[in-house]
């Protein structure tokens, strides 16, 4: 992986703070609502990127200057998330991430067309996709949401309509660690949303032990995803797949199973933000409850990508996210600072469970269920003669 692409995720990962301020400034349906839209539409085309150079590094100047270009279209879409549903009025300002939408797709595009001509197949849907959501910031009431829908439908349907795979090769090694440092990325972000907000509330004795407690719980999903190796047994598993079967697996394990786990962080840093400032009291049911989603999704989305990689259990993580969505009970009826000891100590008694778990992948253990069946037909064998 190199620099240009971190530079490229640092950028990336401001539309995520970004994403962090809309939902704390409107936690309500709607504004959860916008929220998905809008990283549903972003998250598509970061994937795009990422498929890119994993193809190859852009190493030449003018592949530079296109992942430059595209890193300033991302910025702009950024700038303007708070603007993008015109419909509630925010204005005009709307129609700019749909610009700055299109220059990110339109220079996918260009840079992927160099590398492998396939990309013809999808560049249609993306760019119809950019163009409704253009139309959306011009929009007005429910036809803002109607649009960025099926600009969105539209991305998620299309590797239907063109499968990507025997068309695009997957090194895996590159795939992982791009992936890993996005996640490393994001959670960086959430810590500092924390900083903010407790800078902005002043800082207190109860404040810095919240704080010290959210920078804790951050840490144990750095752990989830990084601390129990996960990592490396994803790269051996994607590795030993068929270069025919890695763009579905890389679809299922790194796209659609890193949506909840970066919307977990996303939520979770509202959270924090939200609650911060009053440690040592209850607050409403939602911003208790988004808190504690933040975590949960994050697990959820962990335990996906477990599955799709058959790399690990998920159980363990599925009951630890039921555990964390019934801790914002804590946070609205006794303090939010409960709340986030309750959610450490869950997911650090998980972490000391799976430890003690069988190190065994899936693809071990069916390995050893025919290990069985072969040594007990050969106790047969032996028996009969």
């Amino acid at each position: 992986m190199s620099t240009l692409e971190l530079f490229f995720d640092l950028v990336f990962a401001f539309t995520l703070t970004q994403l962090t301020a809309l939902l704390a400034s409107r936690l309500s349906l709607a504004g959860v609502s916008q929220v998905l839209l809008i990283f549903g539409v972003l998250w598509w085309m970061y994937g795009g990127y990422a498929w890119l150079t994993n193809t190859r590094t852009p190493d030449r100047t003018p592949e530079r200057l296109l992942m430059l270009l595209g890193m300033a279209g991302f910025l702009v879409v950024g700038l303007a998330i708070p603007h993008g549903f015109a419909g509630e009025g925010m204005g005009a300002a709307g129609g700019l991430l749909g610009l700055g939408y299109l220059i990110v797709v339109l220079v996918h595009t260009s840079l992927y067309y160099r590398l492998n001509r396939n990309i013809i197949r999808i560049a249609p849907f993306n760019i119809t996709s950019a163009l409704l959501v253009i139309l959306a910031g011009v929009a007005d009431g429910a036809a803002v949401y109607a649009l960025w829908a099926v600009a969105l439908a539209v991305q998620v349907l299309s590797p239907l309509i063109a499968s990507p795979g025997g068309r695009f090769e997957i090194r895996p090694a590159h795939f992982v660690e791009r992936h890993g440092a996005l996640i490393i990325v994001a959670l960086g972000e959430s810590v500092t949303a924390l900083g903010i907000s407790a800078a902005r509330n002043g800082v207190t004795g109860a404040l810095a032990g919240a704080a010290v407690l959210g920078l804790a719980l951050t840490a144990c999903l750095w752990w989830v995803y990084f601390g129990t190796g996960d990592d490396d047994r994803a790269e051996r598993a994607f590795t030993a797949a068929s270069p025919g079967q890695r763009p579905g697996l890389a679809l299922s394990a790194y796209f659609y199973a890193h949506i909840p786990m970066l919307l977990g962080v996303v939520a979770m840093a509202a959270g924090v933000k939200l609650t911060l400032g009053h440690p040592g009291q209850p607050e409403p049911v939602g911003q208790a409850l988004v808190l504690s989603a933040g975590v949960a999704l994050f697990l959820a989305g962990d335990a996906w990508f477990r599955g799709a990689l058959r790399i690990g259990t998920p159980w363990p993580r599925l009951v630890t996210a039921g555990i964390a969505l019934a801790a914002a009970a804590l946070g609205a009826t006794v303090t939010i600072g409960a709340q986030l000891a309750v959610l450490l100590a869950a997911l650090v008694t998980m972490l000391a469970v799976e430890r003690r778990l069988p190190a065994v992948t899936w693809p071990g253990r069916a390995a050893a269920v025919r290990a069985r069946i072969a040594r007990a037909r050969s106790g047969r064998g032996r028996a009969e003669g």
